[in-house]
C-alpha cells in the first residue's frame, strides 16, 4: 500500500494550517476545534514548518506552563520529515517508528499534499491484515481435498 492511498481516503479532510507569527494559544485551539494533533505552519503560501502536540509538550515541560505568550514560530519543528505519496506504507511505519515521531508531512516536490499521523499509519495496516485474513480464510475453505 502507498501514501497516496492513505491520502486518497482521507481526501474530505482538508490540511490544517496555522502562521508562525500566531501563538501558541492559538494553535491549541484550533487543534482541539479541528480534532487533529498537528498543524502545518504556513508564511505566505509556503510550508515553514510543522507543529504537534508533541512539540507543545516538551515546550511545556521545558518552560513550564506559562506558554501563552509564545508563538507558533518557537515551537514549531522547521525541518519535519517529508513523505512522498509513493512511499510505501511498510517504509513510512519504520520511518515513523525510528524516529518517534506521530505526523508525517505529505509533498508531491514543492506540492503540499496532506499530513499523516501514526494512526492513518496503524489503520491503512489493520484494514490490509484484514482484507489478506479474508483472502486467506477464502483459499482455506475452497482448498482441494
Amino acid at each position: 500500500m502507498l501514501i497516496s492511498e492513505i491520502l486518497s481516503v482521507k481526501a474530505d479532510s482538508q490540511i490544517c494550517s496555522i502562521g508562525p507569527e500566531q501563538l501558541l494559544t492559538e494553535a491549541v485551539a484550533q487543534m482541539v476545534a479541528h480534532d487533529v494533533g498537528s498543524l502545518v505552519v504556513m508564511a505566505n503560501g509556503v510550508m515553514v514548518g510543522l507543529i504537534t502536540e508533541r512539540d507543545m509538550l516538551k515546550t511545556i515541560a521545558q518552560r513550564g506552563c506559562d506558554f501563552q505568550a509564545l508563538k507558533v514560530s518557537e515551537v514549531m519543528s522547521v525541518e519535519p520529515i517529508i513523505g512522498s505519496p509513493t512511499d510505501t506504507v511498510d517504509y513510512v511505519r519504520g520511518v515513523i517508528t525510528e524516529s518517534r515521531m506521530s505526523h508525517l508531512v505529505v509533498m508531491d516536490g514543492d506540492k503540499l499534499l496532506g499530513v499523516i499521523s501514526f494512526h492513518d499509519v496503524a489503520k491503512a495496516c489493520l484494514s490490509d491484515a484484514k482484507l489478506e485474513n479474508r483472502l486467506l480464510k477464502r483459499y482455506i475453505r475452497h482448498w482441494p481435498e
